[in-house]
Parts: structure tokens; sequence; C-alpha cells
């Protein structure tokens, strides 16, 4: 079941504005790319439901971060239909993200007072999202669909847009400026936050450091 408040995760992803998204079938290295983020400051993480029994490794994931990072607000993404959604929630799930909207999701998550991020390619698709109840929209791919350029657009005509990119994101204050000038409430960052030599060494404290830089980068260039 769902520990934080619906408000409690907006202020939350706001706040710190990075979600890290991240899957592994191992969740022994699961746990410690959580536990290594929240050393780094993060306070929100999307675990993506991408294999076969993936909800299995979130379930224990959960458990886990509710006795190791009491403040880490986990979320469920990956998500395309209600169906999973569901499941999602009942492991407990704080947020649901996906790669598209889905109108039956939103149900789902409204009847519960959960998150919903879907993934929104044009203005009209943020418009029904927010129209659904979505408050943070997911702009995904965000590097195709126009980059920073895109999301500075959006927000000129629908200024009280809350908007997440994922795709195209780098943990470097080139890019990450970029995003944050625009406008972004967040950014969501997955691969460049996690090298697969990096997880495959177990360099945990690698992890954490980069989480800390892109932080502060974030923080530097929203003042």
């Amino acid at each position: 079941m769902a520990k934080f408040s619906k408000l409690q995760v907006l202020n939350a992803v706001a706040a710190t504005g990075m979600v890290p998204v991240f899957y592994n079938k191992d969740i022994e290295i699961t746990k410690k790319v959580v536990k290594a983020c929240y050393d780094g400051g993060v306070r929100a993480f999307e675990f993506t439901n991408r294999g076969d029994f993936a909800h299995e490794v979130f379930a224990e994931l959960v458990k886990f971060a509710a006795k190791e990072c009491p403040e880490m607000i986990l979320g469920a993404g990956t998500v395309v239909d209600a169906g999973t959604a569901s499941l999602y929630i009942q492991l407990g799930a704080n947020f649901i993200v996906g790669p598209l909207f889905n109108p039956d999701v939103a149900k789902v998550c409204n009847r519960r007072l959960i998150a919903y991020m879907p993934g929104c390619g044009s203005v009209s698709e943020i418009g029904f999202a927010q129209e659904a109840g979505c408050d943070l929209c997911k702009v995904f791919p965000a590097g195709n669909v126009g980059g920073p350029s895109f999301v500075k657009n959006v927000l000129a005509p629908m200024p009280w847009s809350m908007i997440m990119v994922t795709g195209a994101v780098e943990p470097t204050e080139e890019n990450l400026s970029g995003w944050v000038k625009a406008g972004v409430t967040a950014v969501g960052m997955g691969s460049k936050l996690f090298p697969k030599e990096v997880i495959a060494a177990g360099n945990w404290e690698s992890i954490t450091k980069l989480c800390e830089e892109a932080l502060a980068v974030i923080a530097k260039y929203r003042k």
C-alpha cells in the first residue's frame, strides 16, 4: 500500500528535481542502487516494469526501502495499462509512470489518489492528461520531440504545467542546465546515471557521487 500521499510525492519530485529510472532482475543489485541514490540525496525513484517477474523484485524493494531508506518514495515505471498499474499500487507503488498516456491508468490512479505521470509527446497529449487529473506530465522521448525548446514553448501558453523529461537526459552540467533553464519540474534519468560497467563493478559510491553532482547542478540553475 502507498506510504506517501500524492502531495508528498509531487513535492518530493519538484523539490529534488530528479527521478532516477532503473531496472534490474537482481533484487540485491537493485537494493544497492536505491541505497546509493538515497545516500546521494534522491528522494523519488522509478523502478521500471521491464522484465519477467519485475513486480516481484519491486515488492521486495518496497520492503527494503521502508527499513533502509525511509524517506525514499518508490514508483513503478513503464506501465501502459490499468491492470499493471493496479498490481504495482497494491505492492506499494507511490506513483505510476508510463511511456504513453492511458486514460484507464489515470482512473485507477485517481481512485487511489496516486500520482500518475504519463508519457506525452505533444501539447494536445499534455492537455488531455491534465484533463484526466495528471498533475505532472512526462515528456517522452524528450530528446526526440524537441528537447528543451519544446518544454519552453509548451510552458509559454500553458505556464501551469508541471513537466518531467525523460530520454536524452545526462548527469552533466551542459545537459541538465538546458532542461532546468527551459522550466522543467524534474528530469528522469536512466542509463546515463547507471553505466553498465559501474553496476557490474558494484561501484555504488560512484552512483552516489553522480546523484549528488546532478542534484547540485539542478539546484544551481534553478536560482
